[in-house]
């Protein structure tokens, strides 16, 4: 069984309150007090060694990972981010050291963003070291961008470049919190996902939760240079379309706009962000399937993004 039918089954009959405007099966989990002119917005995460990060990645950049993940999610939903709680699992007594850098890592991207780190955990692991993470964050009253809002005919952007995250991006990624509080305040963002799975994968979950389909083009998926070069190196490597369709934890945003807004968007986006990329990768299709066109025609997409527990991924890494 893969890792989203477990979750869809561990989750159905959880409890509720109604505070809870969004629960469990969207980036954030999005909450009103009475009175509020905001809404919060919950989110949870984890990095394990071995799946996430190896032995031997510095440990600034495994705190900065832990804590980047769940900022990128409510990047996800057009949120700020307020405060973080840290659990963190050690093998041994002894790591004092490396923790300390840890915390460094994560210390410097709080910072960054204006956050508070307001407590935690400390526990004995009996395999190897782990983080996980809850952040507490806020948007405007009404405007969290949810995954279940896409339309047919809408266009259908990705920012960034992707695949070939294990060349060191899944370590210093920077969540794209300043470019989706943009997206927010100056267009009408339908829906919205992090790509922490893949784009092949993270984009059915739009599909799903909005039931409608998709078609990709081919030609327009923005393949990352570490990804070719990742084919170039090794014969058995993923070639570079598949790298970018399926490899987790890009960590891009990927969004649908009404199709009349594209061309305006994408002139104002190169005047905000002249840095960051942003391309038109396809359209939402009121059909529900999921397609890839190039010069010879149309073709199911049958591919998927990174699943726990899934054996084919059993080896992989790095993945979310």
């Amino acid at each position: 069984m893969d890792e989203f039918t477990l979750i869809r089954q561990w989750t159905r009959d959880l409890p509720t309150r109604p505070e809870v405007l969004v629960p469990a099966g969207d980036d954030c989990a999005v909450l009103r007090v009475h009175g509020a002119d905001h809404d919060w917005l919950f989110k949870t995460d984890a990095v394990v060694e071995g799946v996430h990060f190896t032995p031997e990645a510095a440990p600034e950049r495994i705190g900065h990972k832990a804590l980047a993940r769940c900022l990128s999610d409510l990047a996800a939903m057009g949120g700020l981010p307020l405060a973080a709680v840290i659990t963190i699992g050690l093998p041994q007594v002894d790591e004092a050291a490396r923790v300390q850098k840890i915390y460094a890592g994560i210390t410097e991207l709080a910072r960054r963003y204006q956050m508070a780190i307001v407590g935690g955990e400390t526990t004995r692991s009996p395999g190897g070291l782990f983080l996980s993470v809850a952040v507490w964050g806020w948007v405007e009253r009404g405007r969290a961008i949810l995954r279940s809002g896409a339309r047919p005919g809408d266009a259908i952007f990705v920012t960034g470049e992707l695949g070939g995250s294990a060349a060191g991006k899944h370590l210093d990624f920077e969540p794209r919190i300043r470019e989706a509080r943009w997206l927010m305040q100056h267009f009408d963002i339908h829906a919205m996902i992090d790509l922490s799975d893949g784009l092949a994968g993270d984009l059915r979950h739009i599909l799903q939760a909005s039931n409608v389909g998709a078609e990709l083009l081919k030609r327009a998926i923005p393949v990352s240079r570490a990804a070719k070069q990742a084919a170039l190196r090794a014969s058995s490597a993923k070639p570079p379309l598949v790298a970018a369709l399926t490899d987790g934890e890009d960590f891009e945003l990927l969004f649908t706009v009404s199709s009349r807004d594209a061309v305006t968007l994408l002139d104002a986006w190169k005047q905000a962000f002249p840095d960051v990329r942003l391309t038109c990768i396809g359209k939402i299709l009121a059909e529900p399937v999921l397609t890839l066109r190039d010069r010879n025609g149309v073709e199911p997409l049958t591919l998927h993004g990174f699943q726990h527990f899934c054996p084919s991924n059993s080896s992989a890494f790095p993945q979310s």
